[in-house]
């Protein structure tokens, strides 16, 4: 199997592999809209999940590591004299799956125990207002300003370079890898739901799922002849 071939492979699982663990954790536990309601609300739902709750959330975060091979294989993919920028677009890419990595792995490894503390019947009033702002301090650092900010930034700016690049390619036809750009641009909406834009959101999540569409194409692509 050529690098290509292997390329394509890899482009088809990882959409799917985020896309159907994302699934599971929307009829389990109501992500993403769980994380604009209370605290308080978040880790009693989050208790009530039990271990299945907290292995999907780590398989979540492994789905997010599958970002690194991918921009490397496309790297080797694309790598050429046309493409002196592909070198700078695969280190985006690596930041891209590294950031979207460090914001989910807080669910299976630190949210657990500040849960299972939070709803301990001994624990204090003093206890669970501490526990509630170490789970909003990790949840604006490590989700909203990690995860998310730069998580969006990078994997929309590697997607962008690598549409270029694919571009005139001849590897897929150029319509599709200039189809690429209307996810980016809706992945950066995301970048502005901190500022208060509220259709940022719900745009940033149907670019996802756009941009799902479009690896799944290119993926596609790069197996046929």
């Amino acid at each position: 199997m050529n690098i290509e071939k292997l390329t394509g492979l890899l482009l088809i699982l990882l959409p799917i592999t985020f896309n159907v663990v994302f699934f599971l954790l929307q009829r389990n536990f109501e992500y993403p809209d769980i994380l604009r309601k209370p605290t308080e609300y978040i880790l009693d739902r989050f208790n009530a999940g039990g271990k299945g709750l907290i292995a999907t959330w780590y398989a979540f975060t492994l789905a997010a590591v599958l970002f690194t091979p991918a921009a490397i294989l496309m790297h080797q993919t694309l790598s050429s004299e046309n493409t002196p920028y592909m070198p700078l677009a695969t280190t985006i890419g690596v930041l891209a799956g590294a950031m979207q990595f460090l914001g989910l792995i807080r669910w299976p490894f630190l949210v657990p125990y500040l849960a299972g503390a939070f709803a301990a019947p001994s624990a204090s009033q003093a206890s669970r207002d501490a526990t509630i702002v170490t789970f909003e301090s990790a949840h604006r650092f490590l989700g909203m300003g990690i995860g998310e900010h730069l998580g969006y930034f990078f994997t929309a700016v590697w997607s962008f370079l690598v549409a270029l690049a694919l571009e005139g390619s001849g590897l897929v036809p150029d319509a599709l890898a200039l189809a690429g750009v209307l996810p980016t641009a809706m992945i950066l909406a995301g970048l502005l739901e901190p500022a208060g834009w509220r259709p940022a959101g719900a745009i940033n999540a149907i670019g996802y799922l756009v941009w799902s569409a479009w690896l799944i194409a290119l993926g596609i692509a790069l197996l046929l002849p």
